[in-house]
């Protein structure tokens, strides 16, 4: 017992920005739901496209922390020449509270519903925020387990577009 708490104190922290998924490098998980605007969404009609799914609740304190940041990256991304097309997916919330939250904090993007949590299954989330990275072949290549800091997801996708092309 006292070995293993020696390994717990002097274990040097996990400082990386991205978190292991068994789906990493794997085709993305078949995703077909509903928007906030009642638009049909289908995951495999994105390919060709760099895809961030942040999944999201409108409770979730690191959530509304980081909101700032996702609002930033997509005024950036949207300056791009290839830009990448950043959805969020609700996380046990309601159609209201997440369009009150973007009315009020902003973010001009699609809100995908995952009614029945088989998205976040699919994908492994743990808790919100997370933050996936789908490359335009549709596998997936980066997951951020936690609150988004600033330029975080910026560097990440630059490093991912000079490996897997834009």
């Amino acid at each position: 017992m006292v070995a293993f708490l020696w390994v717990l104190v002097t274990a040097e922290p996990n400082t990386a920005d991205d978190a292991d998924s068994p789906l990493l490098g794997q085709p993305a998980p078949s995703v077909v739901s509903t928007t906030l605007d009642e638009k049909e969404f289908v995951l495999a009609n994105r390919k060709g496209s760099w895809v961030i799914f942040n999944f999201f609740n409108s409770t979730c304190v690191p959530c509304i922390a980081e909101h700032p940041e996702l609002v930033a990256f997509s005024e950036r991304e949207l300056q791009a020449t290839n830009p990448a097309e950043i959805y969020t997916v609700i996380n046990d919330d309601n159609d209201a509270s997440v369009r009150a939250f973007f009315s009020k904090n902003g973010g001009d993007w699609q809100k995908v519903r995952d009614t029945d949590g088989a998205i976040s299954v699919a994908f492994g989330v743990a808790k919100v925020p997370e933050t996936w990275v789908i490359d335009p072949n549709g596998f997936v290549r980066l997951r951020i387990a936690g609150m988004l800091t600033p330029g975080l997801l910026d560097d990440q996708l630059a490093q991912l577009k000079a490996q897997f092309g834009s």
